[in-house]
């Protein structure tokens, strides 16, 4: 598969994901009534979904090491796609849950090939294009979703979200598989019990901060996802072919890149979900003005991707998100004070340009610092820090809020959250880093084999 081709793919695959996430959240009340269930059961259909795809991110990642990611890509999406119909013809919400958690298995799988793919069609001083382009897609997706979920439910009805994502699973899938590895996959043994202990450890994380099942069950969840979480590392620093390489774990550039992804889609997603009590309840708006109201935050992420792509050749990684980390805490901040409309459409404007702009730079020094053999693990890397992030800023956002009411102490808190990830910035290169890696790497296209390009360090 030639690299637009395989562009296309990862913009494909990525967005199907998101909108099916999107779209979903507008489907659940039209789909409790449906089929009789209740509130908890319907929580778990997203639940259930998340927990299964945040555990085996990684994994994931290292089986396209080692089998090819484009393989491993089709899989997925084939997988994703088969899982898709099934809930649009479950016949009860037990069914629709279940089907949920594969779709999420498959989800895993073929979420860190979108990057994968990228890493190994691209040298890696041209990876900020496809990154911006892929980043641009996925915030379309992300505003179109609740409008394509609306159109969808009020008209066929909501199993017709789930067959939305059936024919480009097909189209993108099969090709995919077809497509036979342009260069030798990493010789890497896979580590099973490393990827045991981590699915485990994430598993639980995720179910004690977003599964409402009492203190109880969320102060055992979150026990052992500590237990298991320290065996992992302890299994990783012992064994001959860890789950995490050492180029990508040990690189404080990759470490900075993926706390900062942490810290600016908490900061985004916890905002967002403080945003809406204080548009719909507050300022009284309903929902559709709200959704108009925040708006910008869509239009400007979309925007700042293939900026950010300019500005990472201007400035380097290290300055353009520490800005727009700063850029993003502003906008936060702008939103806690603002009481009219005009400031709340600038508030959501500087969040989604400070948002989109640090997830292009950081997506872009985790998949470049990584070696080739190792992408498949960058990719699920940047992947489970993408799931994370938000389980926690929504989390953190729910407690806030539950102390008082009042938004500006949790919006404060965010925006602070921001600033904080903005000094991991300091960890990444500058322009002069990524220019001397730049002309390292870079063979003019006349090499033949575009994936086997190493960086040296």
């Amino acid at each position: 598969m030639n690299p637009r081709l395989t562009l296309a793919a990862s913009v494909v695959g990525a967005v199907i994901v998101v909108l099916d996430g999107t779209v979903l959240t507008v489907a659940q009340p039209t789909l409790q009534r449906d089929l009789g269930a209740s509130f908890g059961q319907v929580q778990w259909t997203s639940t259930g979904y998340l927990i299964a795809v945040a555990s085996l991110l990684v994994f994931a990642g290292r089986l396209g090491d080692r089998y090819g990611h484009h393989r491993v890509f089709g899989i997925g999406m084939l997988g994703f796609g088969a899982a898709s119909a099934g809930i649009a013809l479950a016949p009860g919400v037990g069914w629709v849950i279940g089907l949920r958690v594969v779709q999420g298995v498959f989800g895993a799988l073929l979420q860190p090939a979108t990057l994968g793919m990228l890493r190994a069609a691209f040298p890696a001083d041209r990876l900020r294009t496809p990154i911006a382009v892929r980043t641009a897609a996925i915030g379309v997706a992300a505003a179109a979703g609740p409008v394509v979920g609306g159109v969808l439910v009020d008209g066929p009805g909501w199993r017709a979200v789930f067959l939305l994502n059936v024919v480009p699973a097909v189209v993108f899938g099969g090709p995919a598989l077809a497509v036979r590895p342009p260069r030798a996959t990493s010789p890497a043994r896979l580590d099973l019990p490393g990827a045991l202990l981590l699915a485990v450890s994430l598993a639980c994380l995720v179910h004690a901060l977003v599964a409402q099942s009492g203190w109880v069950s969320t102060a055992a969840s979150a026990t052992i996802a500590t237990v298991t979480g320290a065996a992992f590392v302890r299994h990783e620093r012992r064994s001959a072919s860890p789950l995490l390489p050492p180029d990508v774990i040990g690189s404080p550039a990759v470490g900075s890149a993926l706390g900062m992804l942490v810290a600016a889609s908490a900061a985004l997603s916890g905002s967002l979900f403080v945003g809406t009590f204080l548009l719909q309840g507050r300022l009284g708006l309903d929902p559709f003005r709200s959704a108009l109201v925040s708006l910008p935050l869509a239009a400007l992420m979309v925007l700042a991707a293939p900026s950010c792509a300019v500005l990472l050749r201007r400035f380097g990684a290290r300055h353009t998100t520490t800005a727009a980390m700063a850029v993003l805490a502003l906008g936060i901040l702008f939103l806690s004070r603002a009481s009219a409309v005009p400031a709340l459409c600038a508030g959501f404007a500087l969040v989604g340009a400070g948002f989109g702009t640090v997830m292009v730079a950081a997506t872009h020094v985790v998949v470049r610092e990584a070696a080739v053999e190792s992408a498949g693990v960058a990719g699920g890397l940047q992947q489970t820090a993408m799931n994370l992030g938000p389980v926690l800023g929504v989390a953190a956002a729910t407690a806030l809020m539950g102390a008082g009411g009042d938004p500006e102490l949790p919006l404060g808190v965010l925006a602070a959250l921001a600033l904080a990830g903005a000094v991991a910035g300091r960890a990444l290169p500058g322009r002069a880093d990524g220019g001397c890696r730049a002309r390292a790497i870079d063979d003019h296209g006349q090499s033949k084999d575009r994936t086997g390009v190493p960086e040296r360090r």
